[in-house]
């Protein structure tokens, strides 16, 4: 696992306690990343315009043109994990530059298809698939380059920063997709596409970032991989995270995703319609992250998302029942604040529950989380689309969007203030006078406590369990002597020697909180008894 670095002196910065919307611009290293993020994002949009552009020029059914949604965003979600897992244990600076070259060949390869004349609707699916690819493997990285660059204060402006480089690439990638469309052709659009991204590549090298390996050595990629589910599965405050951007963009999709219909249906619906609405959403979205400061001090995270569900139905109720561009733009300027104002505070909120060592990971399910939904999203509404009316579609996934995030709301509230997450280096690593080479590692912890306090014992105990799952471990027990009743064991397995000793390097300020309301229970004027064995059943050979 890549240690944080320092922010790199390549220019003045301003002060960490600086909360303005502009504030992360102050830190050099992450005005030059950004640059990169926003020629990334543009190039995102030009692809995707002129692919579904292109695909309602090689057929008109509904289906296969939300497909073209599902192909982009799928990747993400099936190669999320690995791809997380990927950025917290290699070279983020080398991983990010190699995603940019992928990206650009694809790009190249689309291109080539369109000028040889080869390009069907299936063979343009598997190349904006592997587009796809390329951005799964790219959004983890970055997401967890972000936090090393700015204070935990201004967080909050960089990630809305993030958001605004997402909006600004939605106005300025559409206008340039749409106008080499109109002029040259679509194979021109990717071939710009190929050159933008070989560009941000060369950007990427400039980044002064050294990668230290990890004294422990590097995380397997099947291991890092089950510590990273571990870790959301046994956080209460992530799960309702990804089931709230879930709900959003499964049915927020389509609007995105039947577009290209909604805009064709317009009057005098073109390819300078599309384009215009996309720039509409974009707009919104970038004002909106102007008032984001003010919302998140007057809303709770809850209503804030809320409002941003109930704000996208109310503008894909007006698209859906519009045939005007003055009705439909403002309607798409609504759309682009929703979005912003919805993604924003839940990417924030997740970014808040995860700590350094596993934020790729997390971040990765997040981003799954958003893309599955998209590609289920898409397919689902095209299907509704294409067996009844764009109508009943886009009004259908609206109602659902503000109906599900209320229940979500309702049954799944926000807890308030995440636990501390800061590092904490109080506990040294253990060491063994024979580190065992192989086989499983079972470590017990003795408590005496008064029989009286069972029970709270046991809810304390629960908490204890999803900590040392969330560090790593591969299984968790509670005993309870049957003739001692005061005496309980704390078992916990370890997949190696190694694997144990990582878990000390992954303690937070809120473990040694929870350590020390552990030991407030204990009886006893010694420490609990802590015992480590190798567990034979699982030694090789």
């Amino acid at each position: 696992m890549p240690e944080v670095q320092p922010r790199l002196p390549l220019g003045r910065s301003i002060p960490d306690d600086d909360l303005s919307p502009l504030a992360p611009f102050g830190q050099p290293v992450f005005r030059m990343l950004w640059i990169t993020w926003l020629m990334a994002n543009v190039c995102m949009w030009m692809s995707d315009v002129a692919a579904a552009w292109m695909m309602t020029s090689l057929t008109a059914t509904p289906l296969w043109v939300a497909l073209v949604q599902t192909a982009a965003s799928l990747p993400v979600f099936l190669l999320g994990i690995p791809s997380g897992a990927l950025a917290d244990i290699l070279d983020r600076k080398r991983y990010f530059l190699f995603t940019q070259i992928w990206v650009a060949g694809v790009a190249s390869l689309l291109s080539l298809a369109i000028f040889l004349g080869a390009l069907s609707p299936l063979v343009l699916l598997l190349l904006v698939f592997a587009n796809g690819i390329g951005l799964a493997m790219r959004w983890p990285v970055f997401s967890a380059i972000v936090p090393e660059l700015v204070s935990r204060a201004q967080l909050p402006a960089a990630l809305a920063l993030n958001g605004v480089s997402m909006n600004a690439s939605r106005i300025i990638g559409p206008l340039v997709a749409g106008a080499l469309i109109a002029s040259v052709g679509s194979a021109w659009v990717f071939l710009l596409n190929a050159v933008l991204s070989l560009v941000a590549a060369v950007v990427i090298t400039r980044w002064r970032r050294e990668h230290k390996p990890h004294p422990l050595g590097r995380e397997r990629l099947g291991s890092a991989m089950r510590i990273g589910l571990q870790y959301v599965a046994q956080s209460s405050h992530l799960k309702g995270v990804l089931v709230r951007i879930s709900i959003f963009f499964v049915t927020s999709t389509a609007l995105v995703a039947l577009l290209p219909l909604l805009a064709r249906n317009m009057e005098g619906g073109g390819a300078g319609t599309f384009t215009l609405l996309l720039a509409s959403m974009g707009s919104g979205a970038i004002v909106a992250t102007w008032f984001m400061p003010q919302l998140r001090r007057a809303m709770s995270r809850d209503a804030l998302v809320l409002g941003g569900a109930a704000t996208q139905s109310a503008a894909m109720l007006a698209m859906a029942f519009t045939a005007h561009l003055w009705v439909a733009v403002p309607a798409m300027l609504l759309a682009g604040a929703a979005w912003i104002t919805t993604a924003n505070t839940l990417s924030v909120s997740a970014q808040m529950g995860l700590p350094d060592w596993v934020r790729a990971r997390g971040m990765s399910m997040y981003q799954m989380a958003i893309m599955g939904s998209n590609a289920l999203g898409a397919a689902v509404w095209g299907q509704v689309a294409t067996v009844g009316s764009l109508r009943t579609s886009v009004v259908l996934a609206a109602l659902t969007g503000v109906a599900a995030m209320a229940l979500a709301n309702r049954l799944m509230p926000g807890q308030g203030m995440v636990e501390d997450l800061t590092p904490s280096k109080i506990f040294g690593v253990p060491q063994a006078t024979e580190p065992p080479a192989q086989g499983h590692v079972m470590v017990t912890i003795e408590y005496r406590i008064d029989p009286a306090r069972a029970q709270e014992f046991r809810q304390l105990m629960a908490e204890s369990r999803r900590s040392r799952l969330r560090h790593g471990a591969l299984s968790w027990e509670l005993l309870q002597d049957i003739n001692e009743p005061g005496r309980f064991v704390e078992m916990i397995e370890d997949a190696s020697w190694t694997e144990h000793q990582r878990r000390f390097d992954r303690v937070t300020t809120a473990d040694v909180a929870l350590r020390d309301r552990k030991l407030a229970f204990h009886t006893e004027e010694s420490p609990p008894l802590v015992t480590r064995s190798v567990m034979e059943s699982t030694l090789k050979g």
